[in-house]
């Protein structure tokens, strides 16, 4: 499987990888040009203009592993101005904080990503820094394939910074992951090396490392950003803060021949059209072929982005186009495509590389625990309220966890507590446990249960409980068996279990506070990039539609639902459409829809949709719709809640929700693809067909309703199809008679309107469409105050006798919906006709 790699690796950086990474290094190839004198020359000339660069790697799954002190990330810069500007990839720095730049002679300094532009895959860093020594800058116009090249950087290992690789250079105009050409190189080019310099023999940078190509049995084979696109971007840094890029707003298709690499023919054709953008305003339309741009030529998606380097936004364009079989000429005024800002990043216990220079000791302020704090001591897991943490040794001698147990009895007996222990030693570690010690360890400040046990053959459990203020506090230590064995490691592991107190002095400034425990709410992002704040106490559904989230009633809630803009749609088409929908489903007198509200979510123009509904019970359920589209995909979010609901507190609410709502691509599921919303197709109108071949019926549904079983009938004798606010259920007998159902429900029906006055019915006799006589029943009522109708019918047809129910709540009973309602009804066929 071929793997295209960005070279800025996570490396954990300690002296056992560096001597691990020293051993299984083998010999570079030998190249003749490694030979000449230049080569000593011009890397001399050019080292002190690459630094180092590492800092602390971020992560969206894993915190912990974020936390961990020895989780370092590192790549190469190339110092562009003597003042500490350094250019390095994006994608070395993006998701880095805590930034640290070392220059070639070994001089520290603290950095910080002033610019990233992820498209090109550069970015700008800058320390506080006076007299470097800047690279010099070729052009890419002097570059040829063949000429010598070294490439200068930090692979592998933060310790082999400022390493050399000799090659040549492979080819030029390469098109591989990236948006413009790359230069290709057979220089070695290994993790780590991304943002380095590629120089040529002139002592000149023609490019900047930022990939390889890695497979088995393949070998030297990276890629470098030539140096006239760095300029480029550089030059954009310095006018504008950002790259400043023309927006045509069309997503585009290459060929097969494109695609596969072979010489195309073809342009580029026009897979898509975004809504309000200067395409859709020109006339571009779905499946034209985009020729050229400005004179240029456009065969490839490369071809495309170099084409629009020459153009800023506002700028006119020629366009050329084949729509059909016609070819057009449309000169356009670009757009300027939005990008994204990106901040440098601190921890936010400082900015210092290692935060946890000084803290000699760890604990948790809301649990009320400390203890000493090794160096070594990494923390792995932690549960969402830190009740639950655990911790390893960075060299893998042991791992600790720590648990909180609250609502227990301080007055648990030490017999009690030392079978507590036990049980959960057992079950924790999921092996029959030798236990080699057990006590009750009497103490005045903390007494303590102790279990010493063997865990099969692999190693030892040491496990503490400590009861206090109502809470079990279990320790527990792993350690394998050789080290448990060595007498020396175990004093420093009872060491370390001795310093466990049941106090945090929040005034000592050697101690660590690990704990997460917090009454706010949380953020939640989904797979479409989209995050939220919900409040504090909201609980995410098991709801598939979309993503849904309730507070502890369950009275208010949360969905989101993501799809695809088709090509063309507008932000207020599919408003209308979607209000259109509402106004269709519910009956004037039960609704209410305000107009659209203009705003912004996500960066991007939104409109919010105020509505509520009931079904006449003078309960009403409200609610605000969200609406915005961005990068391709439409974003609606739903906030309901009950329409008596204290409104300054749905508004607090509605507030920190829209104020929270953010979108970032790069948190996309990368293999996201075109999600259909179903609306666009949907037809309330379109039926299926429902057969039920034991009763001898068939009849036509709307294809939005719902079919099922009112009850667990295998049968089949009862069948329901629902929607919203009705239903119709048609009920099958073949033991009852026609006149026996006709009298039990006269029947009824009378005793109901007796019962109650306002239960009113008519009943008459009728012909079927499908040509049987059936009595029926029209019966107006309101259950619970919501008033509904409900149409019986009972007929017969070969021996089997049929009752079906017509139920329709006057909230929706629209011309529309009652005419779908008896169109389905009256669609009933029997087989044997």
């Amino acid at each position: 499987m071929r793997k295209w790699k960005s070279l800025a690796k996570k490396s954990i950086v300690s002296a056992a990888s560096v001597v691990l990474i020293a051993s299984c290094l083998g010999a570079a190839p030998i190249y003749a040009s490694e030979s000449n004198s230049e080569v000593p020359a011009v890397v001399e000339q050019n080292t002190p203009s690459v630094v180092a660069i590492i800092g602390k790697p971020t992560s969206d799954t894993n915190k912990s592993w974020e936390k961990n002190r020895y989780n370092l990330a590192h790549g190469t810069g190339v110092i562009v101005e003597s003042d500490g500007v350094i250019v390095t990839n994006a994608h070395v720095v993006k998701d880095m904080k805590n930034i640290v730049v070392v220059t070639s002679n070994g001089t520290t300094y603290n950095g910080r990503a002033t610019n990233i532009d992820e498209e090109s895959d550069l970015a700008l860093v800058k320390i506080d820094a006076t007299n470097l020594h800047a690279a010099t800058f070729g052009s890419s116009s002097d570059i040829e394939v063949g000429e010598t090249v070294a490439a200068i950087g930090t692979p592998i290992s933060f310790a082999l910074r400022n390493s050399v690789t000799v090659g040549i250079v492979s080819g030029i105009d390469r098109s591989v992951n990236s948006q413009y050409q790359l230069i290709q190189t057979d220089a070695a080019i290994n993790p780590g090396n991304s943002g380095g310099a590629l120089i040529n023999m002139k002592g000149e940078v023609i490019g900047i490392n930022t990939m390889k190509y890695a497979d088995v049995g393949v070998e030297n084979l990276g890629f470098a950003i030539p140096v006239d696109t760095v300029k480029y971007v550089l030059n954009h840094f310095k006018l504008y803060g950002k790259v400043k890029r023309p927006y045509l707003g069309v997503e585009l298709e290459e060929s097969w021949e494109a695609v596969v690499g072979l010489p195309s023919s073809t342009g580029l054709r026009v897979a898509y059209v975004d809504p309000d953008s200067p395409a859709a305003e020109a006339g571009i339309k779905q499946d034209d072929l985009l020729l050229s741009v400005g004179g240029t030529s456009v065969k490839t998606m490369v071809d495309y982005n170099e084409a629009l380097k020459k153009y800023l936004p506002n700028d006119s364009v020629e366009i050329k186009l084949q729509s059909g079989a016609e070819s057009v000429s449309k000169t356009i005024t670009l757009g300027e495509a939005q990008s994204s800002e990106t901040a440098s990043i601190d921890d936010e216990e400082g900015s210092d590389i290692d935060a946890d220079r000084g803290k000699t000791k760890i604990g948790d302020s809301h649990y009320g625990w400390s203890m000493k704090y090794p160096s070594g001591l990494v923390k792995g897991q932690q549960s969402e309220e830190g009740d639950k943490v655990s911790f390893a040794d960075a060299k893998g001698e042991f791992y600790l966890s720590i648990e909180v147990e609250s609502n227990l009895s301080d007055e648990l007996s030490p017999s009690a507590l030392l079978n507590k222990l036990d049980g959960s030693d057992t079950q924790d570690y999921g092996a029959s446990t030798t236990i080699l010690e057990r006590q009750y360890v009497k103490q005045d400040k903390a007494p303590y249960g102790k279990i010493v046990g063997r865990s099969g053959d692999n190693g030892y459990v040491q496990t503490r409980g400590y009861l206090h203020n109502g809470k079990l506090y279990t320790v527990k230590l792993y350690v394998a068996k050789e080290q448990y064995n060595n007498s020396f490691k175990q004093n420093s592991f009872n060491d370390l279990l001795d310093s466990f107190q049941l106090s945090f002095d929040s005034k000592d400034e050697a101690l660590k506070d690990i704990s997460v425990y917090s009454e706010d709410g949380a953020t939640h992002t989904n797979e479409y990039g989209l995050s939220l704040d919900l409040p504090s106490g909201w609980e995410e559904s098991s709801y598939k539609g979309g993503t849904s989230f309730y507070n502890d009633d369950y009275s208010q809630n949360v969905n989101v639902t993501v799809t695809s803009a088709s090509s063309g749609e507008t932000l207020k088409a599919w408003v209308e459409r979607e209000s259109k929908n509402f106004e269709n489903e519910y009956v004037a007198d039960y609704r209410k829809i305000e107009h659209p509200e203009a705003l912004t979510l996500a960066g991007v123009p939104a409109l919010k949709v105020a509505y509520s509904q009931t079904y006449g019970d003078d309960e009403w359920d409200a609610g605000y719709s969200l609406y915005f589209i961005k990068d391709k995909y439409k974003y609606e979010i739903d906030f309901t809640y009950p329409g008596d609901e204290d409104q300054d507190e749905v508004s607090k609410t509605l507030g920190e929700l829209t104020s929270s709502i953010k979108v970032d691509k790069n948190l996309m599921d990368k293999e996201l693809g075109f999600i259909q919303d179903i609306h666009e197709l949907m037809d309330p109108d379109r039926t299926v067909t429902y057969k039920n071949d034991k009763y001898k019926y068939s009849l036509h549904v709307p294809e939005t309703w719902t079919i099922g079983d009112a009850y667990d009938d295998k049968d089949e004798a009862r069948k329901n199809f629902y929607f919203n606010g009705g239903n119709l259920t048609i009920q099958a007998d073949t033991k009852e008679s026609y006149e026996d159902l006709v009298k039990e429900e006269d029947a009824s029906q009378k005793k109901n309107h007796d019962n109650d006055s306002e239960y009113t019915y008519s009943d008459s006799e009728v012909t079927l469409p499908s040509g049987e006589q059936a009595k029926k029943y029209v019966v107006h009522y309101s259950y619970d105050k919501k008033p509904y109708q409900e149409t019986v019918y009972i007929f017969h047809h070969n021996h089997i006798s049929y009752t079906a129910t017509l139920h329709i709540s006057d909230a929706v009973r629209t011309d529309e919906n009652e005419a779908r309602l008896n169109k389905a009804f009256d669609s009933i066929k029997f087989q044997d006709k």
